[in-house]
């Protein structure tokens, strides 16, 4: 899922809450919908690129995370993680397992992609691995030292969730998550290590944020 196509796409909207944009779009072969949330964030880029990489800290703000580890990492900005994601009783908790990457677009912004390979690693009988995953987060720099993101994201829990249901839950995932993600980036006692690994693909150049 590159940047254009997920800020092009075929997006209905559904509802503007807390500064907080939610779009869903039908996917092609898949009953359950595509989310997309949209917010602006007085943070800055490099912040937001470490909160990424503070994978310890993902359970402050990721919706309904349960476990959260690393199963992979390269000096690429390439990483493969494992999530399990809590569920209603009496359904098996969600376990995902995704490969994210870190990419520059033509547009200005910074795109942290996610594909699932839900085949990575064994199955582990607790959990339900859910086989199609992929999204992304996209990063723009606007006026003021803020940045505008977007969270795309398509996921298929699996079939013994009715797809009527999953898309009834669809927009507490992107709301809940950037609304969480807000608070922690905006905190000014939150302050994640930069990863230098970044240093050595991508180029940095911020605004300056507003004086208040």
């Amino acid at each position: 899922m590159d940047v254009a196509s997920a800020l092009e796409g075929n997006w209905e909207f559904r509802v503007d809450h807390k500064n907080i944009k939610i779009f869903s779009s039908k996917i092609r072969g898949s009953q359950v919908l595509g989310f997309k949330g949209e917010a602006v964030f007085e943070a800055s880029l490099r912040k937001l690129i470490s909160l990424f990489h503070d994978f310890g800290n993902y359970g402050k703000w990721v919706h309904q995370l349960s476990e959260m580890e690393v199963l992979h990492k390269s000096d690429e900005l390439d990483y493969v993680v494992r999530q399990v994601l809590n569920t209603p009783w009496p359904i098996p908790k969600r376990e995902m397992i995704v490969r994210t990457a870190l990419h520059a677009s033509e547009e200005g912004a910074l795109a942290l992609t996610m594909t699932g390979i839900p085949d990575y690693v064994p199955l582990k009988p607790d959990f339900h691995r859910v086989r199609e995953a992929r999204g992304g987060w996209i990063l723009m720099p606007v006026d003021g030292g803020k940045v505008h993101v977007t969270f795309v994201m398509h996921l298929d829990p699996g079939s013994d969730i009715p797809p009527a249901l999953s898309n009834a839950a669809l927009f507490e995932v992107p709301f809940y998550s950037l609304l969480k993600m807000r608070d922690l980036a905006q905190n000014p006692s939150y302050k994640p290590a930069w990863p230098s690994v970044v240093d050595n693909h991508v180029t940095i150049i911020e605004d300056v944020p507003d004086k208040h």
